[in-house]
C-alpha cells in the first residue's frame, strides 16, 4: 500500500477533531503557526499522563545530547496531534504501534500479534513525510477493565465473556472511543459486543477511573500501565480476539527531523524502556503526583541517558 499524505486522512480526521474538541482535548487553532526553526525539535504529547511523561523523557534525552527542544504537552487526541504533525507545529510525538496502525488502516488482522509484524504493517501506511523509530519493549495497551465485584458478578475474565451481558452494562472511555475501530466499532465487529450505553469521559484518566469506582459505568477503557489497576484492584479483561494487537511505545517523527543523532538518541531511550519501568515511572506521576519532567529526569539518570 502506498504512503499517503496526512491530509488524505480526510473524514477520520474531521470526525476525530469534532469529538476531541467536545471532550476538552487540545485546541486545533493553537498549532497552526509552525513548530520552530530547523535546529529545534518540537515534541508534543497526547492528552493523557503517560504521553506527557514519554514526551519529557524524549526531550530530556535529546537535550542531554545538545539537541534543542521545545515541548507542547496535552495537545489532544490522535486525530488532533496528527494534524499538528502534518502542518509542522510539532516534529515528534510518542506513539503506540498497534494503536497507530489501527487508526491509519482501520482494521488490524487478528494474526498480527508480534511487535515485528505490527511494525512491518505500520510502515506501509505511515503518512508521507513521517517515520517511526525503533519500538521499545514497553507496551501500554487499551483495555476493557472492570471492578473485582463486577468480574465476580458476571463471571468475567475475557472480553468475549462480555457478549451475553454487555446489553446490561455501560462502558466509559474518551470521546474518540465511540468512533474508533479500537473502540465501539471494533468491539461490535470483532467480538459482537453491543453495550447498553457508551458514556464519553476521558482518555483512561481520572474521570473514567472514578466512574468505574462509583458504579456510574460498569466497564472502563483504561490503559494497562495505569496505576489504578493495582491501587483499585481492577480486573483487566483478556483481549482474547486481539482487538488491541501489540501496542509498543515508539517515537513518531517528521522525517526531516530524523537526523542520525536524533535517531540514535531516541533508539537508546527505546532500548531502555520496559513495561515495568514505564509503569513504575507513571505511578510517580499518577500516585505520587510528581511532575512528568521531574520523573523523566530521574528515569534518564537511572538509565545513564542524561
Amino acid at each position: 500500500m502506498a504512503r499517503r499524505p496526512l491530509s488524505l486522512l480526510g473524514a477520520a480526521l474531521a470526525v476525530g477533531l469534532t469529538l476531541s474538541a467536545c471532550g476538552g482535548g487540545g485546541d486545533d487553532d493553537a498549532f497552526s503557526s509552525g513548530g520552530g526553526d530547523d535546529d529545534t525539535v518540537t515534541l508534543g504529547s497526547a492528552n493523557f499522563p503517560e504521553s506527557e511523561l514519554l514526551m519529557e523523557i524524549y526531550a530530556g534525552a535529546l537535550e542531554a545530547q545538545g539537541i534543542r527542544t521545545r515541548t507542547q504537552p496535552n495537545i489532544g487526541s490522535r486525530e488532533i496531534y496528527l494534524k499538528a504533525l502534518e502542518d509542522g507545529s510539532i516534529d515528534l510525538i510518542p506513539e503506540y504501534n498497534g494503536a497507530l496502525l489501527a487508526a491509519l488502516q482501520t482494521e488490524v488482522p487478528e494474526d498480527l500479534t508480534s511487535t515485528e509484524a505490527v511494525d512491518a504493517a505500520l510502515q506501509k501506511v505511515l503518512p508521507e513525510g513521517t517515520e517511526t523509530l525503533t519500538p521499545s519493549a514497553a507496551e501500554d495497551k487499551d483495555s476493557l477493565t472492570v471492578t473485582a465485584a463486577t468480574a465476580q458478578e458476571y463471571d468475567l475474565s475475557t472480553i468475549s465473556d462480555l457478549v451475553p451481558v454487555a446489553p446490561e452494562l455501560v462502558v466509559g472511555a474518551g470521546p474518540e472511543f465511540g468512533e474508533r475501530f479500537q473502540g465501539i466499532e471494533g468491539l461490535k465487529s470483532v467480538y459482537g459486543i453491543e453495550f447498553k450505553q457508551f458514556r464519553p469521559l476521558d482518555v483512561g484518566g481520572p474521570l473514567t477511573v472514578s466512574a468505574l469506582k462509583d458504579g456510574s459505568i460498569d466497564v472502563g477503557n483504561i490503559f494497562t500501565t495505569d496505576s489504578s489497576i493495582t491501587t483499585e484492584d481492577f480486573t483487566v479483561l483478556e483481549d482474547d480476539k486481539n482487538l488491541y494487537s501489540s501496542q509498543n511505545v515508539l517515537p513518531l517523527i517528521r522525517s526531516s527531523k530524523a537526523s542520525d543523532e536524533v535517531t540514535e538518541t531516541l533508539d537508546a531511550v527505546s532500548a531502555a524502556l520496559t513495561t515495568e519501568n514505564l509503569t513504575a515511572a507513571l505511578a510517580r506521576v499518577q500516585v505520587d503526583k510528581d511532575a512528568p519532567a521531574t520523573v523523566a529526569e530521574q528515569f534518564l539518570a537511572d538509565q545513564d541517558l542524561d
